[in-house]
């Protein structure tokens, strides 16, 4: 990776635009490093270059624009096990290089969540544009992380009981069924779903079944045992388009 071929386009990216964005650089071998760490500050980002992942590891999280070039040769751990280390930081995606690919090492860090596999030597131009768009999914990421907070916490208010309502009612339970299910009666359970109504701030169960997915909390309906009636075999359509869903509204209410 030769410093001296960056475009001048490149090089002269407005610092200003960059000021917040870090890179992250995790790579045994001290030239690599010093390269890249050029390359990226004559981008206008700013790099932290790491010899080992344990390194990394030792340097506390800070939620904000950054992604890692992680190389998957390491003196310590190696890069696919570092990626699972820190798989829950959707705010840094994660660019491996590596001097010797093969399919199987590229297939599992691409499965894994990896936004780009990129062999050694890299061009200059590639590895830039790996990193902006890296730069433009941590952007991302972060954006919906300050969106669905409010509803994690929200969430996080209810009491367990009144979690096991939510699940089943976003889930096309009935009172009754809910009832039945958690062995309360329908009255305790059109209380418990008052409750969590008004915590959610859900105006209507509509919303509220909109949260549940927004949070990943709805079960598939397909793990419901079929309803008496039911002559289909069990197989039911998805939540907001069953057939029944439009009397069940009417009967929540």
């Amino acid at each position: 990776m030769n410093t001296a071929r960056a475009s001048s386009h490149e090089s002269k990216a407005s610092s200003n635009s960059h000021a917040a964005l870090t890179v992250f650089v995790v790579d045994g071998d001290a030239a690599v490093r010093q390269s890249l760490e050029l390359l990226i500050q004559g981008a206008g980002w700013q790099p932290e270059v790491f010899a080992c992942a344990r390194e990394f590891l030792s340097r506390p999280r800070v939620l904000a624009p950054s992604c890692l070039v992680l190389d998957v040769t390491l003196p310590d751990l190696n890069g696919l096990d570092l990626q699972k280390l820190v798989a829950d930081r959707i705010e840094m995606p994660i660019i491996f290089i590596t001097a010797h690919a093969d399919v199987r090492t590229t297939v599992r860090a691409l499965k894994a969540g990896a936004v780009d596999f990129l062999t050694k030597p890299i061009h200059n131009e590639v590895l830039l544009g790996a990193i902006r768009h890296a730069i433009e999914r941590s952007h991302a990421a972060l954006r919906y992380e300050a969106q669905i907070q409010p509803l994690r916490e929200r969430y996080a208010s209810l009491s367990r009981r009144e979690r096991e309502v939510m699940g089943l009612v976003v889930s096309g339970r009935l009172n009754k069924e809910v009832g039945g299910e958690l062995g309360i009666s329908e009255i305790t359970v059109q209380a418990h779903r008052g409750r969590v109504m008004q915590k959610m701030r859900a105006d209507s169960l509509a919303g509220l079944v909109n949260m549940a997915a927004r949070l990943s909390l709805t079960p598939s309906l397909q793990s419901r045992p079929p309803r008496p009636a039911d002559r289909s075999g069990g197989q039911t359509e998805p939540l907001l388009t069953h057939p029944s869903m439009e009397t069940r509204f009417a009967l929540w209410r």
